[in-house]
């Protein structure tokens, strides 16, 4: 009997613990901006018709259909900002590179693929949106470069009034804003990386903490975005029933699971469908 009350008492106290390391911050002001916009992922991109990923295009596109746009920013090595997923250029340009490497007059020199456009600097898409529609900011970290990347983001965002929030897979990103900018909205982006192919060189202990939301007690994430498929996980699940963090749901190819993640109060970033 004895043995089996530790035994409960050890699990109520893990139990405990885990609600803890999954506590966001709540009440947040400035949700209400972003929460009623579907998210065009990358901007309203389509390659059949010649319209690249993170082009100027897209987000043309994406302002036109009446969306808002999920896009991704790297810190180039002149301290300028690029807009591009990769930071690996030879997906999107078909020529090797690193988008890091570069200075922004060298973009001239890789145009999107199948296309004459070439990568957008970050002021350039901040004044197309203007108040026109909301962003979803993805911060991508490379080589340590957190509070750099997010310094020099928040610097081109200081005086912007469009409506936006910053999201990222590494948690350095949300510690730099909690510390440095608590204004702004922002957001652990995750999945399920004890599965994922894109999860690199990560350890398996990093991968389990990721997947899990276990920093959240540390940087206080004000939203989580999941990757839809992977929305069973456990932790995501209390984070909104024990704190009504809010979620937010990537990246979703189908009208009809679009607005079924919305009925759930989910806000959606789709791609390769018009809703």
């Amino acid at each position: 009997m004895i043995i089996i009350c530790r035994i409960l008492l050890a699990a109520l106290i893990i139990i405990i613990l885990w609600c803890l390391m999954l506590l966001p911050r709540r009440g947040q002001s400035g949700w209400d901006r972003l929460a009623d916009a579907r998210y065009a992922h990358r901007g309203l991109h389509d390659m059949e018709k010649g319209i690249p990923e993170n082009s100027m295009t897209a987000f043309r596109l994406a302002l036109e259909k009446g969306f808002g746009a999920e896009l991704d920013v790297h810190l180039m090595a002149d301290g300028k900002l690029a807009v591009v997923h990769d930071s690996d250029l030879s997906r999107v340009c078909g020529k090797s590179a690193v988008i890091e490497d570069l200075r922004a007059e060298d973009l001239k020199d890789y145009p999107l693929k199948g296309s004459n456009e070439t990568i957008p600097l970050f002021p350039e898409v901040l004044a197309l949106f203007g108040k026109k529609a909301p962003l979803v900011i993805e911060l991508k970290v490379e080589h340590g470069n957190a509070a750099a990347l997010t310094d020099a983001v928040m610097a081109l965002l200081r005086d912007w009034e469009g409506a936006y929030c910053i999201e990222s897979f590494h948690p350095a990103v949300l510690l730099h804003l909690k510390k440095h900018y608590p204004h702004v909205i922002r957001g652990q982006l995750s999945e399920n990386f004890l599965r994922s192919s894109d999860a690199g060189t990560l350890t398996w202990p990093v991968r389990a903490i990721l997947t899990l939301l276990l920093t959240s007690f540390v940087t206080r994430p004000d939203f989580i975005a999941y990757n839809y498929i992977d929305r069973s996980c456990p932790s995501l699940r209390l984070m909104k029933r024990l704190y009504g963090v809010h979620e937010v749901g990537w990246t979703i190819r189908s009208k009809e699971i679009l607005e079924r993640l919305e009925q759930q109060g989910v806000m959606p970033i789709f791609e390769g469908f018009l809703p």
